[in-house]
Order: structure tokens, then C-alpha cells, then sequence
């Protein structure tokens, strides 16, 4: 994909700066000077749910924004771009992308519950669409997106319609933009896989898929049933291959936790697994927050409240697949002790499985689980631990369970031996060591909401912990002390509002912006003029 080359240069002299014929004569000065003003190459694109298949939400390349500069009278939003739907997975972020016949940007990518994807540029407030994409085009004539009464669970997200739930992926090796969309044909529901050129929102060769599936379970074979059925967590691009999770639309009602993949080569289908076949509920749904993968390329999964049997349908569990050809195999599962007192009152495993870097101590590959609860669970990823059936209190089978330790959860961050959780009311940040988490943990005093955070460095210094909280606020710490930076509400006469949002948004960060969808918008924060 051609980018802009931002190691190149033009020795200007004074000398030769206004010359007769010269290529540094002054209309070319002014041009080049509007032009300079208009772009500037970006450095950190953003192509996965929070920035790596790991799930750890941290951007390491943030030199723009830091602890000293953040604050309610340098910081704060600078423009909106309009768009015709909610806006409920993640933006993502590409820099210097060369749009042809509008050439080189810095390019934010959001798709809409209303089937459609906006390419806009990520540092203008005047530039017009780069590119808009009705999905629905490539749809069977009268497709229009799922209408709530046809999908039901309204009442429970504040949905009106469904079209693209999750958060895209970007493969940059093909330029291409990955997403599921929903539809509705023919009185009936229909998912799709779309596969678009990030500079020209085309459908690529193939594409658009089809998506269908059934699996067999002990001789008994069970069919994916759209209406029933959302993909809500992010996806999942990998090792040549494409995962998609299924879970409810936001109500139980005959939904099942399905994983998909793909092959990225020719767009069939390389896998299917069902989580709970046979079974109800057992929702892969995470908040939105995308399912991860491992060094070895296991992928990690967790699951809400249902049905379980062990090893087979596997509900308020984490479960691992690997991979062969044209087959999901189930390699192992965690399940707490406690599974039906948490089913039986929804306290689902609603997060992202956060895939940690290798530890010193007797368990060097890790992952961290948390639900509703705030049950921290710690796994070692080679040997997930199954289920205690003789446990009364906590899993002593796993690496180390804190009960009820957080208050409310999103997905945690892990940054420089910490990992931290945010929830209802303040933020908890455990440090690690010899890969155990260190008790008692910091805690904030900040309300903080519980959203799924993320953290921007540069390295191990200037970090910053984002979130979107309770009452569609977007808020700012120091990393290292908790402290508030900055909220939205800060500033005077509502400047820095945040538009409604869709259930379960998240924030992204890149190239010193905060980038937020919303339920009409795409709304841009940054260092202010």
C-alpha cells in the first residue's frame, strides 16, 4: 500500500528560494507550506481491537501526548464528522495512506449499524469524506439493516437497527479492511463477510462471503441461526486466517457462542467450533472487546452465563482452539468452581482474554480473565486448569484467583509489570511479580466508569490510562500515580462533550488524537490550536 516517505527532504537555501524557473519559486513555497499544514505523515496505525492480538491496549509510540501536556486547557475536542448510524466497535487508524485523486492522508476508518463504512481524515475538520461505502450494495436488491423488532434485545442496548456490530481489522501487507455486517433480505436475516480496499472502499475480488455454519457434536449436528446470533467481539486477523465470535444480540433467546474462521487467501471457510451445542446462552460476546491469540497461535475465548457440561458446552468459561486445515479444535478450558451461582446471576466472563508477555517464575505464559464479578482469574495458557470440581472457596488449579477484586470490569491493560482494571468506581492497578499479581493493589480515587481502557506511552514513560466512562465521559490519568489528567467535563460551556454513545464504545488513540464513535458521529480529541 504506497504511504508517504516522511525521510525524504528538499534543501531550500536562501539563495535559490525565489529564483527565475526555479522549482522553490514562491507560489510553489505556498503551496507546499498549505500542503504541510494540511498533512502531517503519521507513524502509529491502529489495524486491531486496542492496537495487538494480545489484547493488551497499550500504544508504545505516543510522543505527542503526555502526563504535563494533557490537561482541560490544552486538550480537548476538535471536531465531529457525521455519520448516518451508531457507531459501536472501535475507529481504526491508518497514516499516510494515498487516496487516489485526493493523495496522501492520515486515515480514520468507522463502520455504522446502518451497513455503512466512512474513511475520513483523521486531522481535518473541513475535509470531506474520503470515501463512504454502503455495504448494502452488495446485498440482494430491498437489503436493508436488521431492524431491532426483527432482532429483539432493544430494550437492553438502545439499539434501532443492526448492521456492523464489531470492530473491523486491517490487514496493511493487502490494504485491506475486514468487517461483518448484518442484514435483512427477503424477511429473513443475513450475515456477511466484506473484505474493502482501505484507499478506495471497493469490494475486493471475492467478496462479499456469505456467512453459514454448523457443527457436530455427538452425532448430533447444530446450524447457525442469524436472527439469533451477533457478532459482537472484535475480530481476530492471524496466521492467514480471519476468526469471527458469535454470541447473543443482547438478549438470551436461543443463542449460542460460535468461532469462525476464515482463510484470507481465498475467503472459505478453514473452521467452526460452537461453545454450547445442544445448550443456550453461552454468549461469546466480551463486551466488544476482540478475542486474542497467543505466540503459538492459540486463540483465547470467554464466555457468559448458560449451559454447562465440562469440556463440552462451556459456559462462564475461557476456552482455547487451535487451528489445523479446514478445523477448530477445542485444546482446553477454564472454568471457575462457582460457574452456576455466577450463570444464575448473569455475572458473565464479559472481557477480552489478556494474553500476557512471558514471566519470570514457574508459569511463564499467561493470560488474565475477569468478569462481572470482579474475580480476577490468572491462567497459565498451557494448562488452563479445566474445572475443581472440589473447590469450595477458589480454583487452587490455576496460577491465582483474587475474588471480587475489582469493582466492575473492562478489559485490563497491562503496561510495564502492571496490569490495570477499571471499573464503577476507581481504578485498581496490580504490579506483577514472578508472575503473581502483588497485593494490596493502588488504588484511584477517580470514578471512573467501566468501559474498556487503554494506555499510551512512549515506552515506559509519559504514559497515560484513557477510558470512556459512566455518562458518555472520556477521562485521563497519569499511569504511574492515578491522578485525573482530564475528563471531558472540564472545560467551559460543555466544549469538550461527548457526544451519546453506543453501548459498550471504545476510544482509540494514535498520533497524539482520541478518536471516539458515537451514535451519530465520529468525534476527534487532540491538542487544541
Amino acid at each position: 500500500m504506497p504511504t508517504y516517505d516522511s525521510t525524504r527532504s528538499h534543501p531550500i537555501s536562501s539563495n535559490n528560494l525565489f529564483r527565475a524557473g526555479s522549482r522553490f519559486s514562491l507560489p510553489w513555497i505556498l503551496c507546499t507550506l498549505v500542503w504541510t499544514v494540511a498533512y502531517s505523515p503519521g507513524q502509529t496505525p491502529v489495524t486491531t481491537w486496542h492496537y495487538n492480538n494480545a489484547r493488551t491496549s497499550i500504544n508504545l509510540a505516543e510522543k505527542i501526548l503526555t502526563p504535563v501536556n494533557v490537561s482541560a486547557s490544552t486538550f480537548g475536542k476538535l471536531f465531529t464528522q457525521p455519520v448516518d448510524g451508531f457507531i459501536v466497535g472501535q475507529p481504526l487508524y491508518l497514516p499516510g495512506v494515498n487516496i487516489p485523486n485526493k493523495g496522501l492522508h492520515n486515515v480514520i476508518y468507522v463502520a455504522t449499524m446502518h451497513d455503512t463504512v466512512y474513511a475520513f481524515d483523521a486531522d481535518s475538520a473541513t475535509a470531506p469524506v474520503l470515501w463512504q461505502t454502503s455495504l448494502l450494495t452488495y446485498s440482494p436488491a430491498g437489503a436493508t439493516p436488521v431492524p431491532v423488532s426483527v432482532k429483539g434485545c432493544g430494550g437492553t442496548n438502545a439499539f434501532t437497527e443492526v448492521g456492523v456490530v464489531s470492530t473491523p481489522v486491517i490487514d496493511r501487507t493487502t490494504g485491506s479492511l475486514y468487517l461483518v455486517a448484518e442484514t435483512y433480505e427477503n424477511l429473513k436475516v443475513a450475515h456477511r463477510l466484506h473484505v474493502l480496499d482501505v484507499t478506495t472502499g471497493l469490494e475486493r475480488a471475492g467478496s462479499p462471503v456469505t456467512i453459514t455454519a454448523s457443527y457436530t457434536s455427538n452425532g448430533a449436528t447444530y446450524r447457525f441461526v442469524d436472527t439469533r446470533q451477533m457478532n459482537r467481539p472484535g475480530l481476530l486477523l492471524a496466521n492467514g486466517h480471519l476468526y469471527i465470535a458469535f454470541g447473543s444480540p443482547g438478549c438470551n433467546g436461543g443463542d449460542q457462542g460460535w468461532v469462525m474462521s476464515y482463510l484470507t487467501s481465498t475467503l472459505q471457510q478453514d473452521g467452526v467450533f460452537d461453545d454450547e451445542p445442544g445448550g443456550w446462552f453461552a454468549a461469546i460476546w466480551q463486551k466488544g472487546a476482540g478475542i486474542s491469540i497467543g505466540p503459538g497461535g492459540a486463540v483465547f475465548v470467554a464466555t457468559g452465563e448458560g449451559t454447562f457440561t465440562a469440556g463440552t458446552n462451556l459456559a462462564i468459561s475461557v476456552f482455547k482452539l487451535t487451528q489445523s486445515p479446514g478445523k477448530l479444535t477445542l485444546a482446553d478450558w477454564f472454568s471457575p468452581y462457582n460457574w452456576q451461582f455466577l450463570s444464575d446471576n448473569d455475572w458473565d466472563l464479559n472481557n477480552a482474554v489478556v494474553i500476557l508477555p512471558t514471566q519470570t517464575g514457574a508459569h511463564p505464559y499467561e493470560a488474565v480473565a475477569v468478569g462481572k464479578q470482579g474475580t480476577i482469574y490468572l491462567l497459565d495458557r498451557n494448562n488452563l486448569g479445566h474445572l475443581c470440581s472440589t473447590c469450595t472457596t477458589t480454583d487452587t488449579q490455576i496460577v491465582q484467583e483474587l475474588a471480587k477484586a475489582v469493582r466492575g470490569t473492562g478489559t485490563p491493560v497491562f503496561w510495564n509489570h502492571t496490569l490495570y482494571f477499571t471499573g464503577g468506581s476507581q481504578v485498581e492497578a496490580y504490579t506483577m511479580n514472578q508472575g503473581l499479581l502483588v497485593t494490596p493493589p493502588v488504588i484511584s480515587t477517580f470514578v471512573a466508569g467501566g468501559g474498556h481502557p487503554i494506555l499510551t506511552a512512549n515506552g515506559t514513560s509519559n504514559a497515560i490510562l484513557w477510558n470512556l466512562g459512566g455518562g458518555s465521559v472520556l477521562w485521563a490519568l497519569d499511569a504511574s500515580t492515578l491522578k485525573v489528567l482530564y475528563t471531558s467535563q472540564q472545560a467551559a460551556n460543555g466544549r469538550d462533550t461527548v457526544p451519546p454513545l453506543a453501548h459498550f464504545a471504545t476510544a482509540i488513540e494514535a498520533d497524539g488524537k482520541v478518536f471516539i464513535g458515537t451514535r451519530n458521529s465520529l468525534a476527534v480529541y487532540g491538542m487544541l490550536p
